[in-house]
């Protein structure tokens, strides 16, 4: 397994993508000055006396009631333990480790007060595999993702359960085992564990980082099914797109044409084809899926921003002993990238349903009917459509912006929240609702390009038919379609449908 060196302040989307895909964290050493240096400036502040919000003060409304010295390693206990809220089902657990491991570098930015003790406590659960149980609903999204992140930090100091292995444990009996004693929060920790938008941005960039095979893994069924349709290559010229210069747009183009370069059933067709011009959904495609690249790349570029910040409060300058209160921890940035992931997600699936209902309908495709040589004894791939067109509605749903949404909190002093955490949870749901159509349009093209046999597809789309047909076969005769669904899902999900394709546009290349 492969090791990812946190670089706080310059971890690449890339690192973060393989942190999600299992990759070990280890943190640059370098780090541990300057969080030391934070945490020696939170004394010294300790040591004037004066009233700073939570250090030695109360929290949100509660920021005008002044702490005892005594009581301080208690508050940041209390804060851990009363905001722990949350309900609903466990955060995945590779969501919550990129997070976990989204705080740790933030943490090690020096400028929330911590010690290092607390991030190489994060970074020693990381190792030992030990991953807090976190409920995935209870943030509106500022004052930071609070109730999870206090799942997570109870965790820490014991309290709660732990998942080892995929078994439920309590915290306290996880840690043991793993020889991890309980943390002990000193000034500041509790707050800055739970102050910050990790929760949040965490389920965003799994997201993207999901979205792009399923991105990817759309242009090959698109160029599939623009095949058994005997669709054109004509739109995909790239004079047409220069002319726009959309860029996602013209890689898009540029990808849709070399899938389908040297193809035996376009060269078929190029002369004596009496349809003029494609419907919008083989035609379009790099209207569509460009305009798709080019927004998922603007969020992504945003949630990289946000990855490496710092979004706790107050913020430690330990260069003049200053704790400065702000507003960092409100995650409207990463409310907005998740909204615009999900307009792009919904797309992809929308236009995808179109192809696959296409190919149902032999007056336009040209195929037999549901794609079956017997129709009327056999329903043939008629209902795998239905299914698509249930999963693109359960899309449009959940794509309305939460961006727009705010409910005041805190007695009226937090008035204004982002709704991050809702923006970018549900997008996981939306990305396997598209996933699972672009394997439902990858079972219906390559159905419908048997049926042009002896002709073959190019290179690149040959081999994604090969792919497929070795673990689905051809649909002769009316069968149990169920596996062979989830068979195209998974051939999506680990990105084997994508194997001897071409390099194609990537979501995070920004």
């Amino acid at each position: 397994m492969s090791t990812v060196l946190l670089n706080p302040g310059g971890v690449t989307l890339a690192q973060w993508r393989d942190i999600y895909r299992g990759a070990r964290v280890a943190l640059d050493p370098a780090a541990t000055a300057v969080m030391s240096a934070s945490a020696q400036a939170v004394r010294r502040i300790l040591a004037r006396g004066a009233p700073v919000y939570g250090i030695n003060t109360g929290f949100g409304k509660l920021a005008s009631v002044s702490i005892a010295a005594e009581d301080l390693e208690r508050l940041q206990r209390n804060i851990v333990l009363s905001h722990a809220v949350g309900v609903g089902e466990p955060m995945p657990v590779e969501v919550c480790r990129l997070m976990m491991a989204l705080k740790a570098a933030s943490l090690a930015r020096g400028a929330s007060g911590v010690r290092p003790d607390v991030v190489e406590f994060l970074l020693a659960m990381l190792d030992s595999g030990l991953t807090p149980i976190v409920p995935g609903q209870g943030s509106v999204g500022a004052s930071g993702d609070l109730a999870p992140l206090a799942h997570m930090a109870a965790a820490m100091i014991g309290v709660g359960d732990i998942f080892v292995g995929g078994v439920r444990r309590p915290a306290a009996e996880a840690l043991a085992d793993a020889g991890l004693a309980p943390l002990v929060l000193g000034p500041k920790e509790g707050l800055a564990l739970l102050n910050g938008t990790q929760f949040s941005c965490a389920y965003a960039l799994a997201a993207l980082f999901d979205v792009e095979r399923v991105f990817a893994a759309a242009l090959v069924t698109g160029a599939l099914s623009t095949e058994a349709a005997k669709g054109s290559d004509t739109p995909f010229d790239p004079r047409i797109h220069a002319l726009r210069g959309q860029s996602g747009q013209r890689e898009t183009a540029d990808a849709l044409r070399a899938l389908m370069a040297g193809s035996a059933i376009r060269a078929s067709h190029l002369a004596g084809d009496t349809r003029v011009q494609d419907p919008y959904c083989l035609r379009c495609q790099p209207q569509v899926m460009g305009a798709a690249l080019d927004i998922l790349r603007q969020a992504a570029a945003t949630l990289a921003i946000e990855a490496n910040g710092v979004t706790d409060n107050p913020l430690i300058f330990a260069d003049t002993d200053e704790a400065l209160s702000g507003g960092n921890f409100h995650a409207q940035p990463v409310a907005f990238a998740a909204d615009i992931i999900a307009l792009a997600v919904c797309e992809i699936g929308s236009i995808a349903e179109r192809r696959i209902a296409l190919m149902m309908d032999s007056a336009i495709s040209g195929l037999p009917a549901f794609l079956t040589r017997h129709p009327g004894l056999n329903s043939g791939l008629m209902m795998v459509q239905v299914t698509a067109a249930a999963l693109v509605s359960e899309n449009k749903q959940r794509a309305y912006p939460a961006s727009v949404d705010s409910i005041p909190t805190s007695a009226n002093q937090e008035d204004h929240v982002s709704m991050a955490a809702h923006a970018a949870r549900r997008l996981m749901g939306m990305v396997d609702n598209t996933r699972a159509i672009i394997a439902i349009e990858l079972l219906v093209a390559v159905q419908g390009c048997d049926f042009l046999a002896p002709l073959s597809s190019s290179a690149p789309l040959e081999t994604a038919r090969a792919v497929l047909r070795a673990k689905v076969p051809t649909l002769a005769e009316d069968r149990h379609l169920h596996p062979d669904i989830e068979a195209a899902i998974a051939l999506i999900r680990d990105g084997a449908i994508l194997r001897g394709v071409p390099a194609l546009p990537g979501v995070c290349d920004v």
